[in-house]
């Protein structure tokens, strides 16, 4: 036909063209998908940053003491001795020092480890009375795993008991331990509203403007002042 002319878009540079932008077009979803995360991610990120009941870690088959040590008979007749999931919450990353030797006797609520922080430090009573056997190393190699894992390698010691039945009566087990660490974080709150006041500290530091509740961590930033009332309050009880 006169006048027309037909192009063969696979003899030209029609086809890399179309090439292009298809391959543009690939590119928006991942575009969108490389830039949504940061927007997304914030409810998880929001979560996982806020002390609740529902994130703490408590295993059914171990004792609790109201100190938040936690102990377990093992076969050979010695207890292995730790320090609870919501404690380590509630201080976050510390170093571990022992006060006690393998060989010494210890009774129970006299002080066997100190936990430091930036200066500030709480001393952990032991749990049972008893000869300390060992002590673990690696959690003050490597004090993260105190943290990490209190439960397995972050055990903090042994010790032979002198009197594991009337010691450990008291103390909590299975679901009874879960449902003392959540009375535990109820009352963690009050705690700090009266000793955040005593000690003219801003509220904010610790507690989440959306709906009170309370950050991770929250004595970390504190001063040692507020970390003495927590001493007295949650890990000297008789």
């Amino acid at each position: 036909m006169d006048g027309f002319s037909y192009y063969n878009i696979f003899a030209t540079k029609g086809i890399e063209y179309i090439a292009i932008i298809a391959f543009l077009l690939l590119l928006i979803p991942f575009w969108i998908v490389l830039h949504h995360p940061v927007q997304s991610l914030r409810p998880i990120r929001e979560a996982l940053s806020r002390l609740t009941a529902n994130i703490l870690n408590i295993p059914q088959g171990l004792f609790y003491s109201k100190n938040h040590a936690w102990t377990y008979l093992e076969p050979s007749g010695t207890a292995k001795v730790g320090l609870d999931d919501l404690l380590l919450k509630i201080v976050g990353p510390v170093q571990v020092q022992y006060l006690r030797e393998p060989g010494e006797f210890i009774l129970k609520g006299e002080p066997m480890t100190i936990i430091r922080q930036k200066g500030k430090s709480l001393r952990i009573p032991a749990p049972v009375s008893g000869t300390l056997t060992d002590t673990n190393p690696m959690v003050v190699q490597e004090s993260g795993i105190l943290n990490e894992d209190p439960y397995d390698r972050g055990w903090l010691c042994r010790i032979k008991p002198a009197d594991w039945v009337t010691e450990t009566r008291s103390y909590y087990l299975a679901e009874e331990a879960t449902q003392w660490a959540t009375r535990e974080l109820i009352r963690l709150k009050d705690f700090l509203a009266v000793s955040l006041q005593k000690n003219a500290v801003d509220p904010s530091m610790v507690v989440l403007q959306e709906g009170g509740e309370l950050r991770m961590n929250p004595l970390s930033e504190l001063q040692p002042e507020v970390w003495q009332d927590f001493q007295q309050e949650f890990l000297s009880q008789p």
